[in-house]
């Protein structure tokens, strides 16, 4: 885990009054080790994988709280599951591309769409809050080769 994600982790954790313990400690290294989407369940099942006794109770707090501190952000993927982005630190300004066939996801960021925000938004009287932008889209390698490299046809 990068040390300023440590640095901040810490600083909210005692700015709320709660203690760094061991179980806490290794979901979040857990979380940020990868930069990849997750589930609670698939961080469930990484952090049961190390700690066979990791409650889920404390894998869903401490969700919760990296969410609230920002460090972490929930994303819908249109697959009916909440999924966890941790990229958000590094890339604040990425969004999503979900292949409906193999339901890959593409991060992308893009400085067209951030004028393209900035127009509606002005146009239509309002300044953004945040912004997460999820576009579906056809697989191109599933229709040019019949397979794609999820291994889905």
């Amino acid at each position: 885990m990068k040390p300023e994600v440590r640095e901040k982790v810490e600083a909210f954790l005692k700015e709320k009054g709660l203690r760094v313990t061991r179980p806490r400690e290794m979901i979040i290294e857990t979380i940020f080790e990868s930069e990849d989407h997750f589930s609670a369940e698939e961080l469930q099942d990484k952090v049961r994988a190390v700690d066979a006794g990791a409650s889920r109770a404390t894998v869903y707090r401490t969700l919760s709280i990296l969410v609230e501190s920002g460090l972490l952000r929930e994303i819908d993927l249109g697959l009916g599951v909440t999924y966890y982005d941790p990229n958000f630190i590094d890339h604040p300004n990425h969004n999503h591309l979900i292949c409906v066939d193999c339901h890959r996801v593409v991060e992308f960021e893009d400085a067209h769409m951030a004028v393209l925000e900035d127009c509606i938004t002005r146009r239509l009287g309002f300044s953004t809050a945040s912004t997460s932008i999820r576009i579906e889209a056809n697989c191109e390698e599933l229709k040019q080769k019949g397979v794609c490299r999820k291994g889905h046809r």
